[in-house]
């Protein structure tokens, strides 16, 4: 199992829901936040992958994050976002059901992931960040995108 003490220093995670899950994203791993949903279908792609669209010229494959981690899929609404990311050189979008605050902290307060998420859904976070009215879960955005072959 990794240890979420991997990295050390300032953090800011981009945090959204994922259902009623709050989860953050590292800042510095997001290209941009988008609300376009206009995507075309991939056949014979994991029931997770929404389709790909093209985002001023780069083509960018959409995740329904939810799906991906377990959850109840993502439900497109007004507050849906598009969350762009880059993963060995293919650009990813995240689809999340709304974007909410970025939190400042050190990454030393990062806390292991507790065991009633850890497994094999467990493995796609690097831990928890207690805040002063949350807790959210550190995505581990290499992981997630880890095992994508669209």
């Amino acid at each position: 199992m990794k240890q979420q003490a991997e990295k050390t220093g300032p953090l800011q995670l981009s945090c959204f829901y994922v259902g009623s899950a709050l989860c953050g994203i590292d800042i510095n791993l997001i290209q941009e936040m988008n609300r376009q949903m206009e995507m075309t279908t991939v056949p014979q792609a994991p029931s997770y992958v929404l389709g790909i669209m093209n985002l001023r010229g780069r083509i960018v494959t959409i995740i329904d994050l939810g799906r991906k981690l377990g959850l109840a899929p993502s439900k497109r609404t007004e507050t849906s976002r598009i969350i762009i990311v880059n993963s060995r050189d293919e650009n990813i979008g995240l689809l999340v059901d709304r974007i909410t605050d970025v939190v400042t902290d050190k990454w030393e307060h990062v806390e292991p992931t507790p065991s009633n998420i850890k497994g094999v859904k467990g493995k796609y976070f690097r831990g928890v960040l207690k805040t002063a009215k949350d807790l959210v879960a550190v995505l581990d955005v290499a992981e997630v995108l880890g095992d994508e072959q669209v």
